[in-house]
C-alpha cells in the first residue's frame, strides 16, 4: 500500500459517512482492509434515498460498521469513542452549503460548530494518532489574490457557512495546542463527482435539464468576467486525504491545514459547456441547457483557485483530473442511476 497508506486492522471512524467525500473515504479505507466506523445522521438536506445508496454499497464490507447517530449529540458521540476507540478520525460531517446557511443558519451552529465541539471533546478524551478534518476553500472570503496559500490572511468570511469553517480551524488549533492532538484541516476547492451532493450546481444543471426546466447561473451573463471554480474530483480528494492521514503533524503545535484543490480553475460557462458534452455523449443525443442568467448570490465569491504547493511537498500528490474525464465520469454514472432514457 506504499508509504503513504493507511493501516489495516486500525478502526477508523469516518463522521458523515453516508455524505459525498465521507462515503469515498470510507470505501478507499474498506478496500484497504480497515476497520471503518462511519458515522452520520441521514438527514434530509438533500434526497435521503441518495445517502442510503452510498450506503448500501459500504455494508456488505466486513470492517464497517454504521451508526446513525448525530455529532450534535454530545454523549452519542462520546459512547461512540469510549466503544471503538478509534485510531485516526476523519471529521466530514457538516452541514454543507454556503446559500442554505442564509436561509437556516441554526443548522450550522448545530453541526459545524457544537458538532465540531464533541469531536474535538471525544478526541481529547480517547486520544487518537491524528484528526482530519474538513475545512473549506470558502474561508478565503473574497480574496483577490490567486493561487489562494494557506497562509493568506482569512478574516474576512462572506456566509455563516465560510465563519464556521474558519472557526473550526481556530478550535482544532487550540485544542492541538493545549491537549497535543495532531489535527490536520483540509479547504475543500469545490469536490465534484459521480454519487455526488444534489444541491451542488453541476448536480441541479442535470436534474432541471431533465425535469425539462432552465438551469440558473449567477454570473450576470458576463462572460468576459465569468466566475472561475477550481473543481475538484473526488478521487483526487480521497488520495489526499488517505496520503494525509498517515502524516499527522508532529512539530510545535500539531495542527496543519491544506488547500485540496486542482490547481486549475475553469470558467463556469466552460464547465457548464464541458458538462453539456459529457450528457450528450452518456445519452448519446445533444444536450443543451436553457440557461437563464441572473446576479451573483450573497455569500458567492468571484474565484477560487488553489495553491496546491504545500499538500505537494507534505504528501507527494496534486490533484489534477481534468474536468472533461470527472464530468464525464459523473454523467455516465447519472445516465444509469436515474434511468435516463439514452437515444
Amino acid at each position: 500500500m506504499g508509504e503513504h497508506a493507511t493501516a489495516a486492522g486500525k478502526v477508523y471512524l469516518v463522521t458523515g459517512a453516508a455524505g459525498f467525500i465521507g462515503y469515498y473515504v470510507a470505501k478507499r479505507l474498506l478496500e484497504q482492509g480497515c476497520m471503518v466506523v462511519g458515522l452520520d445522521n441521514v438527514n434530509d438536506y438533500y434526497d435521503v434515498n441518495l445517502k442510503r445508496a452510498r450506503l448500501a454499497e459500504l455494508m456488505p464490507h466486513e470492517g464497517f460498521v454504521f451508526v446513525e447517530a448525530s455529532i450534535s449529540d454530545h454523549t452519542a458521540v462520546m459512547s461512540l469513542f469510549e466503544q471503538y476507540k478509534p485510531a485516526a478520525v476523519v471529521h466530514l460531517a457538516a452541514q454543507a452549503g454556503v446559500r442554505y446557511s442564509i436561509e437556516n443558519p441554526d443548522a450550522y451552529i448545530e453541526s459545524n460548530i457544537t458538532g465540531f465541539f464533541h469531536i474535538l471533546e471525544a478526541c481529547r478524551h480517547f486520544p487518537v494518532e491524528h484528526l482530519v478534518y474538513a475545512s473549506s476553500s470558502s474561508v478565503y472570503g473574497a480574496n483577490k489574490k490567486v493561487p489562494f496559500e494557506e497562509t493568506d490572511f482569512v478574516d474576512h468570511p462572506v456566509s455563516l457557512y465560510a465563519a464556521t469553517k474558519k472557526s473550526n480551524e481556530l478550535m482544532a488549533h487550540t485544542y492541538s495546542h493545549l491537549y497535543r492532538i495532531p489535527a490536520t484541516g483540509l479547504r475543500f476547492f469545490t469536490v465534484y463527482g459521480p454519487m455526488g451532493r444534489p444541491d451542488m450546481a453541476y448536480f441541479g444543471f442535470a436534474d432541471r435539464y431533465f425535469a425539462g426546466k432552465p438551469i440558473h447561473i449567477f454570473n450576470n451573463g458576463d462572460f468576459d468576467n465569468d466566475l472561475y471554480r477550481d473543481f475538484t474530483y473526488i478521487d483526487d480528494i480521497v488520495t489526499g486525504i488517505e496520503r494525509l492521514i498517515a502524516q499527522p503533524p508532529t512539530d510545535g503545535v500539531p495542527h496543519r491545514v491544506y488547500n485540496i484543490g486542482n490547481n486549475s480553475p475553469e470558467k463556469l460557462m466552460t464547465f457548464i459547456e464541458t458538462l453539456e458534452r459529457a450528457l450528450s455523449k452518456a445519452t448519446g443525443r445533444e444536450i443543451l441547457f436553457d440557461k437563464i442568467f441572473e446576479p451573483l448570490k450573497p455569500g458567492d465569491v468571484p474565484a477560487t483557485y488553489a495553491s496546491t504547493d504545500r499538500l505537494q511537498q507534505a504528501v507527494d500528490f496534486k490533484p489534477e483530473t481534468p474536468i472533461e474525464v470527472g464530468l464525464q465520469r459523473f454523467a455516465d454514472w447519472y445516465v444509469e442511476y436515474y434511468g435516463v432514457n439514452k437515444a
